[in-house]
Parts: C-alpha cells; structure tokens; sequence
C-alpha cells in the first residue's frame, strides 16, 4: 500500500512580519510562515500526501491510534467512496470501500465502532479488525450526511433533495439509529446542518446551519439525547435587526470540560460561547490574522489546546494553536500552507485531536480542492515559567521628546533555551493615549531594549509584556515611568569684535533644536544694553534653515551687549545667546 510521508522537526519563527521559510527536506520542502510577537518552541510535524481527490470527514480513534478519513467520491452515481485508515505516524494502514459514497464519519462512545455515511445506509465498521459489522438502511440521501454518536445513539442529517444542485437549500431532516434501529426525529432545517458531539459534550448534540439563499440568518442549536427522543434546548441567531451579520457556518467543537462551544464562522472568525445558553463567553479569542477565512476549530481532548484553520493566502497564517483558556495571553503557534507539498488552506471540519492532546491532525487542500495533505502535529507538552528580574531602567537620564529613549531590561526563561530569541511586547501611555510600539528582540542572556521615540512633553509609562509561547507561559508585566522633557534648543551668535558707529553693525545667528523640527515663522527677541541702559530692538525673523541677521546702529560708543532670545514652544526648550561688541566714533 503506498503513502508518501515526509517527517520532519520544524521550527515556527514567530515575526512582526510574516516570512516564509522553505526548509529543505531531502527532495520534499515544508513552508512555514512566522507570526507576530514571540518565538514559538519546536513542534514535531509529519505530513502524509493523501490519494484521494475529495474529502467529507475525518475522526480520531486514540485509544488504537487511527486517523480515518474519509473521500466520498460522488462524481457518477455508481461511484464507491472509501474510508482511508491512518496511523499516528501518518502510515496508511487500510481502506474501507463504501457501498456508495462515503459522506459521514462517526466513532461510538468506546470507539469500538466506526459509522460511516453512505447513500442509502449507514455502515458500521469494527475499528479492531477493520471489518464490516453490518449496515442499516437509512432514507436516500443524495446530499452527504453528518454523522455524530451522542447519548448511545448515532446521528445523522438526511436531505430532501433529487439533484446535487438542491442540496444547499433543500430541507434536511435530523435522524438516529439505535441498536440497528433507524428513528426519525422530525426535528430539520432548510438547507445542510452540521452536528458536534465531542467528547466534553455530555449526552448534548450541536447543530448549526449552514447559510443558503433561504436562510440567511442561520442558527445554532443544541439537543439533549439522553433520553429516546432529542430535547430541543437553547438556539441562537446571530443577525441584528438589519439582518446584518448572520452566521457562516464552517465548524463546530465542544471544549473538553463542555462548557465551550467554539464556532468556525466565515464571516466572522472564531466565535467562542456558552455551550449552555449559547451566548458569547466572557472572553474571546484574538481574531485571526488579517486575510484569513475561518475553516475549522478543534479543542484538545485534555482541555490545554484550541487549533484554528482557515483559508489563507501567502504567508498568512492558515492554522493557529493555542491554550484553550482564551485570558491565556501565550502567542498562537502558527502554520503558513503554501505549496505543492504541503496544500494551501485548511479544508472546513479539517481539525482533529487525539484524546491527551499530543496530536493535533489537520486536513489541507490546494487551491483547487482537488489534492489533500494530512498533517500530524505534536505540540510542545510541557509549559515553563517566565519572569522579568531586576526591575527597567531608561537611557539617556532625561529623555526629551522626539529623541529616543531606550527602556532596558531583562526575561528570565525557565526550561530548555529557545533556539531563536523571544520578543518583548511594549506599549507608550501618556496623555495623548496608548500606543503600541515595536517589539524588541531578547538576547542570549536576557536582556533587551525596548526602543521609542516620545512625542509628548510630561510622564510616559512604558509596559513591557512576554506573551509566551507554547513552551513558556506568559511572565508579568513590568512598567517604568519616564519624565519627557522639552528638547533643547541652542542659539549661535556670530559678532565683529569691533564697529563704527555711524557705520553701524550686523551679528548672525542660528537657531538650531534637538527632538522634532522647528516650526515655521519663528521670530526672535533681541536686546541691547549699552551704559546708557537696556532697552528691546525689533525681533528677528528666522529662515527656514534657521539662520537670521541683526542690524543695527549703535547709540553710544563703548562696549555695546546683544542679547539674543528664543522663547521655546510647547515641544522646545527656550534658549539665549550673548555677543558683546567694542563700538568706535
């Protein structure tokens, strides 16, 4: 039985701007995109080039360690779709021939039986042997079913429709099939339904709809199955009285402990609720990358983990891990498809995770839809602690604005040392507001500099964050208070020694300042003092490149002081400049 699979350790560099990384691998190459704010730890990464040219679902038996997927192969009607069977090391190890195409796929409670959705039955396989055990027929479908086993009962969505070109609008009824025994339930929705009864679920079966032209407004809704018939419990909208912002169902996935209910919406991203009320938690995930389409959601079977796909183009990120606890701060870990190798998009109910959370099994395509990559992922396992130490410090000693200020410090990292550097997050707070500032890269012994140039007179606080990864937890904030003052401005004079004083004199000058530029329209103040007292000259305009020149006809004879003066703005100190000149009949 051939497979092709390709092994290999890579490490995610995670950047402020996404770069794609071609690591050679013999003759097979893996692109890896970087992502922003942190380094992520190395993640094991086995890809397993697929034969098939379709894809309708994919489950995870983690107590034999299989992967099944399966290709529905419904391009003529006589077609036979197939179940592939994978091991966690992305070995091929079997196939399962449908007596149709194959549209559903669903493991009993044990995991001893694996359903598989055909057109007019629902197959069961042992997942010990890989043999069929026995179908039960089932009403025609022409659509492709969703299959999913809650409450002791297996699953499944049946549509009304003669043509492939009905299906996305035509009414799809929700049934079961209970030792042998096909019951329908009555309960439908006009258009595809997709179910989730994950492990965390509790005797609890999602559905949501799909939008179509006739529902474009579609709703999520849970059951409870714990008894013969399914209770209908709480359904949910997501429209607003303009009909705006309805849901564009991708995938759903119940966190492991049930009280989640995470929602791949295309319009949206990942939406995260209450799997209760289905209202939106109290906290939610970071959106996805700019440019990325939500695909697929997944939460790990221990609880640690969310993965997210998407579509994406470039070396934007198509798929993210991170802690589940959405308060977590820890930088997702990220992952570019781009290739020939590798697919370009993960597929829509493309995610999977063993039941301990070591592996996570992502289903990619090409831009085409028609050639598909399984990827096996294992993320770090252990998590250490991090820590800033020993307080920040500023340079220069008086930070001025518009002039760079340099806020230093040190992370301490507990655990095996990165092989790349980690970034320091950092914002600048001061009366204009908060704003975030370029991260600055940790050296080998912890230490960084956080750069930043104030823009503003008076105090500026400065919070420096690590947000971790998923090797090390994110470490406290640290803040500093910097006082910003004025920038210095100087004042050059350049005099005779001597003059006539019928003759007269001219003194020139330049006005020159640290920090920004110094407006336009600038006028000087001038004084004289002589022994017959002080007394103020006209002012002095200043050109553009800050130059000017005083004229001026002495009163008496003797030793005669200018004093030259710039009264500052609200960025610019002020400053002063004297010249004495020995004046003559």
């Amino acid at each position: 039985m051939s497979t092709s699979v390709r092994s290999v350790r890579s490490r995610r560099r995670v950047t402020s701007t996404l770069v794609a990384l071609s690591l050679t691998l013999g003759t097979a190459g893996l692109v890896a995109a970087a992502a922003p704010a942190a380094y992520a730890a190395d993640a094991s990464e086995v890809v397993a080039k697929l034969p098939i040219s379709s894809y309708s679902a994919m489950v995870v038996d983690s107590a034999r360690e299989r992967v099944y997927i399966a290709d529905k192969r419904s391009y003529y009607y006589n077609d036979k779709g197939q179940v592939l069977v994978y091991t966690f090391q992305g070995q091929q190890v079997g196939t399962l021939t449908g007596a149709s195409p194959v549209t559903g796929l669903a493991l009993s409670a044990d995991g001893a039986t694996l359903y598989a959705g055909e057109r007019e039955s629902i197959a069961a396989y042992d997942t010990g042997t890989l043999q069929l055990t026995g179908r039960t027929p089932a009403y025609s479908d022409t659509c492709g079913r969703e299959l999913a086993f809650s409450g002791g009962k297996q699953w499944h969505t049946r549509a009304n429709a003669y043509y492939q070109s009905e299906c996305a609008y035509a009414v799809h009824d929700l049934d079961s099939v209970s030792g042998g025994t096909y019951n329908v339930t009555g309960w439908n929705v006009t258009g595809r339904m997709l179910l989730e009864a994950g492990a965390g679920a509790q005797n609890r079966l999602f559905m949501g709809q799909v939008r179509n032209e006739k529902a474009t407004d579609p709703a999520l809704t849970s059951f409870d199955t714990s008894g013969e018939n399914p209770v209908r419990g709480d359904s949910r909208r997501f429209a607003d009285a303009e009909g705006k912002g309805g849901l564009d169902l991708k995938d759903l996935a119940v966190s492991a402990d049930g009280t989640r209910l995470a929602v791949a919406d295309a319009a949206h991203g990942t939406r995260l609720l209450n799997s209760g009320d289905l209202l939106d938690a109290p906290t939610s995930y970071q959106p996805l990358p700019e440019g990325a389409v939500s695909t697929a959601v997944a939460f790990s079977g221990d609880g640690t983990y969310i993965a997210r796909g998407a579509s994406a183009t470039g070396s934007t990120p198509d798929l993210l891990i991170q802690p589940a606890d959405p308060a977590n701060g820890t930088t997702p870990l990220e992952f570019a498809y781009e290739g020939d190798l590798d697919g370009n998009r993960v597929v829509p109910r493309g995610l999977e995770w063993s039941a301990d959370g070591s592996r996570l099994f992502a289903l990619t395509t090409n831009a085409a839809g028609g050639a598909f990559w399984l990827h096996i992922i294992q993320p770090p396992a252990a998590q250490y602690d991090a820590r800033f130490t020993g307080g920040l410090t500023s340079t220069p000693g008086q930070a001025v604005v518009g002039e760079p200020v340099g806020i230093r410090g040190r992370l301490e990292l507990d655990g095996p040392a990165p092989a790349e550097p980690v970034r320091i997050a950092a914002v600048r707070t001061d009366a204009d507001g908060t704003r975030k500032l370029a991260a600055a890269d940790v050296a080998a012994d912890g230490t960084f500099t956080v750069l930043d140039v104030p823009a503003r007179v008076g105090e500026s606080t400065y919070t420096l964050s690590f947000l971790g990864d998923l090797t090390h937890r994110p470490a406290e904030d640290v803040s500093l208070t910097v006082s910003v003052a004025k920038a210095p401005s100087a004042l050059t004079l350049t005099a005779p020694a001597e003059a006539s004083k019928s003759a007269g004199l001219e003194i020139t000058g330049k006005l020159t300042a640290q920090g920004p530029a110094l407006p336009a329209g600038i006028t000087l103040g001038v004084q004289r003092s002589d022994r017959l007292g002080t007394g103020t000259l006209t002012s002095v305009a200043v050109a553009a490149d800050g130059t000017f020149r005083i004229n001026d006809l002495p009163r008496v004879r003797g030793s005669v002081t200018y004093t030259v003066s710039y009264a500052g703005d609200e960025v610019h100190a002020a400053s002063t400049a004297e010249a004495t000149v020995w004046v003559r009949r």
